[in-house]
């Protein structure tokens, strides 16, 4: 039953949070390695705090992929973020690589041979979700959280706004009524700045942001805004927090509104069903919300490591649905492969394709003509209509 009214809050951190900045290097592993070979397989976690950079983790991928090309890939991916600060820098800071070869009995339960199929990666949950609530089909609050975030971001590496740092988080909190937004009570941004600015500066710079991103029928005289609440931000990354990869899963997906499997994303090439069937789970639950069969929809599907299909399939639209929910979980079986092998070939993820989704979330974006984000295509929503 839905709650009559609530408050709900979701939260975002830039692509310059310690915790995103171990991701976006892991992935940028996954892509370098994806590049020289689709078929390699990567398992990389990173480690950043001050200066110091350490990548740790399992890889099976050509030898063309040096150390040398690792670790000039990751400084690059550290630069564009922003980081030129004494305590942390792109350039300075030390990168100690230890990534080792795959397990052989790892590979030996994934690979396929002329007996079996290829198997998933790993065991595991994985949980996609999507609502009405935004028009990329998001859960409101995480959605806004990101974009505030995200544009500060663009501006300031455009050159477009001085004075703020890489480092920053958004909190984002709604009223709803009978399960739909309608009122933004509270915002929170704290960003990273430049030690000669002052609250009120900071203030000025990230505000004009805020009213951009939020729509105007959800703010009132009543929405309270917090700015830096600390009064003062300026040691920030991993500097001033260490960070590592996979430690920030609910920005990543829904904002704590639809559950999450056990797995993070980042790091691991699409072999590794905690990624690609996650991804998998978001397409089709869009597709669902998409095609008018329901509002919400949540999709849960299972596997083992070294098993070629799902071992379960749970379809949940929380009421909202206008079909049998039976039928649409058989329908989804049959229209679509949710083999290891049959997700990665449909939305074509041995591609280098991974390091944008590092931060701003996973979901919600927009499927590009280099690859990215195909899991946001709405390519079954016709399907998905004939058959009801």
């Amino acid at each position: 039953m839905t709650k009559a009214r609530y408050l709900f809050t979701s939260e975002s951190v830039s692509d310059g949070h310690p915790d995103k900045v171990c991701d976006r290097v892991s992935d940028t592993v996954v892509d370098l390695y994806l590049k020289a070979d689709s078929c390699s397989r990567v398992a990389c976690e990173a480690m950043a705090t001050t200066n110091r950079i350490i990548l740790a983790g399992e890889v099976r991928g050509p030898a063309s992929v040096t150390p040398t090309l690792i670790e000039d890939a990751v400084r690059a991916a550290v630069k564009d973020i922003g980081y030129e600060q004494e305590g942390f820098h792109w350039k300075n800071a030390r990168l100690d690589n230890i990534l080792h070869e795959q397990s052989v009995d790892i590979a030996v339960g994934v690979d396929a041979d002329s007996n079996k199929e290829e198997g998933a990666g790993d065991q595991g949950i994985m949980f996609g979700y999507a609502c009405t609530e935004t028009e990329v089909l998001m859960p409101a609050p995480i959605h806004f959280s990101h974009e505030i975030l995200h544009r500060m971001a663009i501006a300031r590496k455009n050159g477009l706004m001085n004075g703020l740092r890489p480092d920053s988080k958004s909190q984002v909190t709604l009223q709803y009524e009978n399960g739909k937004p309608v009122h933004c009570t509270s915002i929170v941004v704290s960003t990273q700045h430049d030690p000669d600015l002052s609250q009120e500066d900071v203030s000025n710079l990230v505000l004009p942001f805020v009213k951009e991103v939020m729509p105007d029928k959800w703010i009132n005289d009543e929405t309270s805004y917090y700015i830096n609440p600390t009064g003062r931000f300026v040691i920030g990354g991993p500097d001033g927090d260490c960070g590592i990869t996979g430690r920030k899963i609910i920005v990543d997906t829904y904002g704590g509104a639809a559950p999450h499997g056990g797995g993070a994303f980042s790091g691991k090439d699409p072999t590794k069903v905690d990624r690609s069937a996650a991804y998998a789970a978001r397409w089709i639950a869009k597709n669902v919300v998409a095609a008018g069969l329901a509002e919400r929809c949540v999709l849960q599907a299972s596997y083992a490591i070294g098993v070629s299909h799902p071992l379960s399939l749970f379809i949940d639209t929380y009421g909202t649905s206008n079909v049998d929910e039976k039928k649409l979980s058989k329908v989804i079986r049959e229209i679509i492969d949710l083999s290891p092998r049959g997700i990665r070939e449909r939305l074509a993820l041995n591609n280098p394709i991974y390091s944008p989704t590092a931060a701003y979330g996973h979901f919600g974006r927009y499927p590009d003509n280099d690859g990215h984000f195909t899991w946001e295509k709405l390519d079954l929503v016709d399907e998905l209509k004939r058959a009801f």
